[in-house]
């Protein structure tokens, strides 16, 4: 029997016919107070899901770490409690309570319901902070269903209380408290974020960043959601230094001493620390007065160019590279490097209310001349660091010759063989890439039920042969001898490394289809692996899956089901229980050439019935830690791991 076409639905073009339509001063809407935050919350906060309920608790934060950039604040306290509630609190100065002279309300009703305002657009509160727009602690409180602010200053405790933005009651005088210093309670409106459930390991990461970045400064954290509550400190005298001895933590250095730059001009602080890891990726992180910019920008564009600059004049002025030989380039002063870095300037210019990137152009040349000054310093005075970091340089820069090399065989291969694509693809007859989908099987069994179970308009199959090289730890001149990867790389049209273009990409799916087993489960772990170290946007841009067969077929008599965890097992086998019927038989899956085509194209293939988990990363930093573990070199932290969640695992087999 052939697999079930997928009909394509035609859409007739609308007869537009001319209409008086008013367009008066009347359809001209004013949006009052903070009402354009709730109706377009995705433009202050980033989204309404995780990243921007997260976002609430760093505005909060953000303000309290201004206080402590500015000298004022010295412990800050995040608390998680029931009911989804936040309270943040800080011994800073406290928000001012005295009306204020635009708008006749109290300056602390001013800084919670009105946009644009704060301290940090003019006068001398603060010379340095993260807030820009000036919407962060409005905006939190536009978007919380219930919010109380509570003030001390002068010894005099002031509460305010706020919903969805509007002032519920005044500024009351609610006794008296020793020190200074502000707490806000708030509880994120459910007509905004569908799923409030806040992530106390992603607090606990956001956090942990910030109190290294504030050295002397303690920030705790209390999750107070459930019993025994649990509370973590975070307190750092060691600054950047310490960030970077964190984040290689067991990874193997290719030098001692950690670099350490710090500067300022022209009003700029320019701070940056690096190490050299035995590995092959880099890992930058870089922030603006305290403030993640996770897609980095001038500072970090200057600081690239400082490092390229400087290894090559030192690798020069000391023979390490020869006359003829050419410069390193970026990506070979990059290797195995893990930085940060930290500049606070006076009014940064971010692009977008999520400050992901720095747009500062004076930024770039101070970060520039910052990191070049002090880290020719460190290579003159540090020459064993200097010799093992521009040896490694030299390893990388000869390793990207013969990638190239490689690359320019496999490209020109695919070239060569023009629109022959690899034997073992059967490709599908549609040349638009959005609706065309690509499966990567296991194996010539599962290829051959595939060939036969798909759609031949859309759906495209590659076998793969065996278990693929794990990429982690491996040079791409090694990577490219493989001949199972090569023709992934044609298939998919793009290319790989510096010569990936995203916009040739031949299939906007492409699905990984495994056995539910042991074999399968590893086979799916290598593909991730080889994904997200080469071709990371096609995951960012949501086109990777994951296919899920059934685990079983349920058969009694002329009834057949199929389950796909063993809660639906347990379901179709209780509810064939309850229809008295006898002879039930269970077969389990084992792997995908087991099934015909027709349940094959049932089950997994037809886009009506299938189940797709779509690929996401959605924390980089935390899914490269875990592919290091997991899939590196190294076996200490691999056991470690095991035996950390050992416990926890569940269908080991599936």
């Amino acid at each position: 029997m052939s697999p079930k076409k997928t009909k394509q639905k035609t859409t007739k073009p609308v007869k537009r016919t001319k209409k008086e339509e008013s367009y008066t001063a009347k359809d001209i809407y004013v949006l009052k107070g903070l009402e354009p935050i709730r109706r377009r919350p995705g433009m202050y906060i980033g989204s309404t899901g995780p990243e921007g309920l997260h976002h609430l608790i760093w505005e909060c934060v953000d303000n309290s770490l201004d206080e402590a950039i500015a000298g004022y604040c010295k412990n800050i306290e995040v608390h998680l409690l029931s009911e989804n509630k936040v309270k943040t609190i800080d011994d800073g100065r406290g928000i001012p309570v005295e009306k204020h002279p635009q708008t006749k309300k109290s300056a602390l009703e001013t800084v919670m319901t009105t946009l644009h305002a704060g301290a940090k657009f003019g006068g001398k509160a603060y010379q340095i902070a993260g807030g820009l727009h000036g919407v962060g602690v409005s905006v939190v409180c536009a978007l919380s269903q219930n919010l109380k602010a509570e003030v001390c200053r002068k010894e005099v405790r002031y509460t305010q209380e706020y919903s969805r933005g509007k002032t519920k009651t005044k500024v009351n005088k609610a006794g008296k408290c020793k020190k200074s210093g502000t707490t806000i309670t708030f509880e994120p409106d459910p007509e905004i974020f569908k799923n409030i459930n806040f992530d106390l390991k992603r607090v606990l990461n956001h956090l942990r960043q910030q109190a290294y970045l504030t050295p002397g400064v303690k920030i705790s954290v209390h999750d107070q959601r459930s019993s025994p509550f649990l509370v973590y400190n975070f307190y750092f005298e060691g600054g950047l230094r310490s960030y970077i001895r964190y984040l290689v933590n067991e990874t193997e250095t290719h030098h001692d001493n950690i670099f350490y730059g710090r500067g300022e001009k022209e009003g700029i602080l320019v701070e940056v620390a690096l190490q050299y890891a035995k590995e092959m990726e880099a890992f930058e992180e870089s922030f603006a007065n305290n403030i993640y910019t996770g897609e980095g920008g001038t500072h970090l564009t200057g600081f690239r160019t400082a490092l390229t600059r400087t290894l090559n004049d030192y690798a020069r002025k000391n023979d390490f590279l020869k006359e003829k030989e050419e410069n390193f380039s970026g990506n070979d002063v990059r290797e195995g490097l893990v930085a940060a870095i930290s500049v606070k300037l006076k009014d940064p210019q971010f692009e977008g209310q999520t400050k992901a990137k720095l747009g500062n152009s004076e930024a770039r040349t101070i970060t520039d001349s910052i990191c070049s000054e002090t880290l020719t310093d460190f290579l003159e005075k540090n020459p064993h660091d200097a010799k093992a970091i521009i040896e490694n340089c030299l390893l990388a820069s000869k390793a990207r010759k013969a990638a190239k090399a490689a690359r320019t065989t496999v490209l020109r291969k695919g070239i060569l063989e023009g629109l022959t694509l690899p034997g073992k693809l059967a490709d599908c007859s549609s040349r638009s890439p959005e609706e065309s989908e690509l499966y990567i099987v296991e194996g010539d069994s599962a290829g051959g039920s595939s060939k036969m179970a798909r759609d031949r308009r859309t759906q495209a199959i590659l076998p793969l042969k065996g278990k693929i090289l794990n990429v982690e730890r491996k040079r791409l001149s090694k990577i490219l001898s493989s001949e199972e990867i090569k023709s992934l790389i044609i298939a998919l049209g793009t290319a790989i490394a510096e010569d990936f273009n995203i916009n040739k990409l031949r299939y906007h799916r492409i699905i990984i289809m495994t056995d539910a087993d042991v074999d399968g489960a590893h086979i799916r772990t290598l593909l991730l692996t080889l994904f997200f170290r080469y071709f990371r946007e096609i995951i960012e841009k949501g086109y990777l899956y994951i296919a899920q067969p059934p685990l079983y077929k349920i058969q009694s008599g002329k009834r057949k089901e199929y389950a796909y965890t063993e809660a639906d097992k347990e379901e179709i086998l209780s509810s064939f229980k309850k229809e008295k019927t006898v002879g039930q038989g269970i077969q389990r899956y084992k792997g995908l050439g087991e099934m015909n085509s027709q349940e094959l194209w049932q089950t997994t293939m037809d886009p009506e019935n299938r189940t797709l988990l779509n690929v996401r990363v959605e924390d980089a930093k935390t899914a490269d830690h875990i592919f290091d573990t997991l899939m590196g070199k190294e076996v200490l932290p691999r056991k470690k791991f095991i035996q950390a969640y050992a416990k926890k695992v569940k269908n080991l087999d599936i």
